[in-house]
């Protein structure tokens, strides 16, 4: 019977550590040996990849027109493509959009702070009051975090926007076009609180990504403990502090990292913590103490540098060109050591609400995935940008042992130096997402030519025996 129990006891813990290994492998940090990329818990590199769409957390459209966001079908999407990872948008205010006629009733909900009166807002529903967080809203939080942790896909929780606090591309207010600010629970005509965002008067609420305003400062002090309360526990998580947050918000954003910080110093876990560009240019990045940046400027997608472990490198389309995709800019951020995500339009309501995710990102989408699978076939902490080994200048090596250089140039001969030896050779197809069998060749010289099978663009494997 002592047997027989013991035994028992022995598997149920065994159960138990299995279950504590898949599902709480620990947060993501910068990988000790090559600072490009992340480390997750059990000791695995990790590279980043993954469509991200406005409305995945608050529901953003048309009051009484746009359905609300489908977040199973929108997991399901991304699991389907190969991806790991997604912004989780977050909006300020509670109705108008810049990029609309004002009159359109563009909604945002839920809203962090409970709407109790007395008052009405100039949205036409009940003041808020800031002293009291809606549980509706972070109850959401946590299950979609949560939801997306079961898929394998990390989410990179916005904090702030920058669209909620100012009409954006105007000088001035334009009064044709929605103004999100007069929709913003800190306009101090929407709150209960006395609190007034606009301190210059100016119908504007950009004060409050400064440090101008400290009761604001305290406001969005005590939103983050509340976040961080509500998320601290999941392994799945990375914070961004704003989105696109006007340029004399940088002083604020580095206030706001280091807050962050020491919110999270004394929890069980800590997470990486991004800032993010545009209008901000990138020196201000690299400067500050987010841990991960996605910097702007056209030779992120084009002509990538390698910034050699600086900062982790999370470029993304949405900050350089928005609506647009090109499945090079996945291969080539790859091969200088850089993560790629894509502002996906999916199924918005500017795009009159499609049924199916818009078909032009398809192969962008699709070259995200392959080339998140070929991250996870190598061991990619090991590998290094050599754009001066091969002639197409996007060359990602282990020198000596393993290389992968991308050929833009579908059918196109590349010339590269490697070492001498014994390697098993095959191609990738990048707009099939097909590889060659495979061969082993005797490679005796140094600077070696080599022509694609595919007139497709195509990335060449070399591994050494």
């Amino acid at each position: 019977m002592y047997v027989t129990v013991r035994i028992v006891l022995l598997q149920i813990v065994a159960l138990v550590v299995a279950t504590e290994a898949s599902l709480g492998a620990g947060p993501l940090r910068v990988h000790p040996r090559n600072p490009r990329y992340l480390l997750d818990g059990s000791g695995k590199a990790v590279w980043l990849t993954g469509s991200h769409t406005w409305a995945n957390f608050q529901e953003r459209g048309v009051a009484g027109v746009t359905d609300d966001f489908d977040y199973e079908r929108y997991l399901d999407f991304l699991e389907g493509h190969g991806h790991n990872f997604m912004r989780m948008w977050r909006w300020e205010q509670a109705k108008w959009m810049q990029f609309v006629p004002a009159s359109t009733a563009i909604r945002y909900a839920p809203m962090a702070y409970e709407r109790t009166g007395p008052g009405i807002a100039l949205d036409g529903g009940p003041r808020f009051d800031l002293t009291r967080f809606n549980h509706a809203y972070f109850d959401r939080l946590r299950r979609r975090v949560a939801a997306a942790a079961e898929r394998g896909i990390y989410v990179s929780v916005m904090l702030f926007q920058g669209f909620s606090v100012e009409q954006k591309g105007t000088a001035g207010i334009d009064p044709n076009r929605g103004n999100p600010w007069d929709g913003h629970p800190y306009n101090a005509r929407n709150n209960v609180n006395g609190i007034d965002g606009d301190l210059n008067r100016d119908g504007e609420g950009t004060e409050t990504h400064t440090l101008g305003n400290p009761a604001v400062t305290r406001l969005q002090e005590a939103y983050i403990r509340k976040v961080v309360e509500t998320l601290n526990d999941l392994d799945n998580v990375l914070w961004e502090i704003s989105n696109e947050s006007h340029t004399g918000s940088i002083d604020w954003h580095y206030h706001m990292i280091r807050f962050l910080k020491e919110c999270e110093a004394g929890k069980p876990k800590q997470h990486l913590i991004g800032m993010t560009s545009s209008p901000i240019k990138n020196p201000p990045l690299f400067a500050g103490p987010a841990d991960w940046i996605s910097p702007n400027g056209g030779d992120y997608l084009n002509d990538p540098p390698d910034v050699a472990g600086r900062k982790i490198i999370i470029v993304d389309n949405d900050h350089i060109s928005p609506w647009k995709s090109d499945p090079s800019w996945v291969w080539k951020n790859f091969m200088r050591g850089n993560h790629f995500i894509l502002m996906d339009s999916y199924m918005d309501f500017r795009m009159n609400s499609p049924s199916e995710p818009d078909p032009k990102h398809e192969a962008a989408r699709r070259a995200m995935g392959f080339v998140r699978e070929l991250a996870e076939a190598v061991d990619l902490a090991s590998f290094e940008p050599h754009p001066e080994l091969c002639s197409t200048k996007y060359c990602l090596a282990r020198a000596g042992r393993e290389y992968l250089v991308y050929q833009p140039q579908g059918g196109r001969r590349l010339t590269l130096t490697v070492e001498p030896g014994t390697y098993h050779v095959r191609w990738l197809n990048c707009a099939t997402n097909r590889r060659s069998a495979g061969t082993e060749v005797e490679l005796r010289g140094r600077d070696l030519a080599f022509t694609a099978p595919f007139e497709q663009p195509v990335v060449l494997h070399l591994a050494r025996r």
